[in-house]
């Protein structure tokens, strides 16, 4: 067999390997792209930051802050992109905040997130992202608790109890009411909430530059997941 022969035949084989190895790399490059959701978890799911609740009675009463382990982020879709790639999801660990509850009430509630520090796992997003959000003008994005919320519930639960808050959502230099879903439970001796908040991001002036690579859903979601210890001051 000459030379040119058998590159040729070295040439058909190797194609014939990444022909059928693609779909099967493919899957592995895609499967787990797109990170679970920060907020509510599916039906029976527990979230891995959830500990077995402290033996003895509870009370939910007292200031609650919010520690390490918690996270807060957004949910995007993309357009004209295909399924697999179609969602975006920045977060960040950068979250504080606190939560009174008198009475069984959660009566007050601010939680502070570093828009500045939010990630996509993509440099070039990342610095879309800091541009759309003036990230050097506005680090902050800022969620406030203005109905009282009955977590009373949360007391003798021994799962997840689910509410629903009214509050404000400021992104930028824009405030709009918001209503969050909630999922509350007892972990440790703390509190693990998860929260998912529908927005429509024109409504705060949020929009892709000109000359963006790609276009955004105009509604999406921001999330949070909360580690909340009770505070000794």
């Amino acid at each position: 067999m000459s030379r040119s022969t058998r590159w040729v035949v070295v040439s058909v084989v190797l194609a014939l390997v990444v022909l059928l190895l693609a779909p099967f790399v493919y899957s592995e490059l895609t499967e787990g792209r797109t990170p679970p959701p920060l907020g509510l978890q599916s039906p029976g799911e527990t979230s891995p930051a959830v500990e077995s609740p402290a033996p003895g009675p509870f009370d939910v009463d007292g200031r609650w802050v919010v520690g390490p382990g918690s996270a807060a982020g957004f949910r995007a879709e993309r357009l004209g992109v295909p399924r697999d790639e179609a969602t975006v999801v920045g977060s960040t660990q950068d979250v504080t905040g606190a939560v009174e509850v008198v009475s069984g009430e959660a009566t007050t509630s601010r939680v502070e997130v570093a828009t500045a520090t939010l990630t996509t796992g993509d440099a070039v997003e990342d610095a879309l992202l800091r541009r759309v959000l003036e990230v050097d003008v506005y680090p902050t994005s800022v969620f406030a608790l203005t109905t009282p919320l009955d977590v009373t519930a949360v007391e003798d639960a021994p799962g997840p109890v689910l509410l629903e808050a009214s509050g404000t959502l400021t992104l930028r230099d824009v405030t709009e009411p918001v209503t969050v879903a909630l999922e509350v439970q007892r972990s440790g001796e703390g509190l693990q909430v998860h929260g998912a908040i529908a927005v429509r991001f024109s409504d705060y002036g949020i929009g892709a530059p000109q000359l963006a690579p790609v276009e955004v859903r105009d509604e999406g979601t921001v999330e949070v997941s909360l580690a909340l210890s009770r505070s000794s001051g």
